[in-house]
């Protein structure tokens, strides 16, 4: 399978993005919970988001919590994260990946986009 994330970009703080990451392959979509990472310059990489194989259950990092929201359409084969109410904190190359949102643990992942947030 591959992943395919775009949609980053530079974006003044308050502001919002939606990345998508799109699955191509020998992939039924639905059976994989998906996630999106980031990693900012010198620091490690950390969960943002995290969907179930049918969009039923999320979860959230405490630091994007209301403002950050994960989705899906398995029609589509498409992941999305809608981001709002972006700061400068936020500013890291995000990844999406495929794996069990139950264990949190993740195999294929996706080759990133830049979010750079300017204050």
């Amino acid at each position: 399978v591959q992943l395919q994330a775009f949609g980053g970009g530079l974006v003044q703080a308050g502001g919002s993005l939606r990345l998508s990451c799109a699955a191509s392959g020998r992939i039924f979509f639905s059976s994989y919970g998906m996630g999106w990472f980031r990693q900012a310059p010198g620091k490690e990489r950390e969960l943002v988001a995290s969907i179930s194989g049918r969009g039923t259950s999320t979860h959230y990092a405490d630091s994007v919590k209301g403002r950050f929201t994960i989705s899906r359409d398995n029609g589509k084969n498409t992941l999305y994260l809608r981001m709002n109410d972006l700061n400068p904190e936020d500013t890291a190359i995000y990844y999406c990946a495929k794996g069990s949102h139950a264990t949190g643990t993740y195999d294929s992942w996706g080759q990133g986009t830049q979010v750079t947030v300017s204050s």
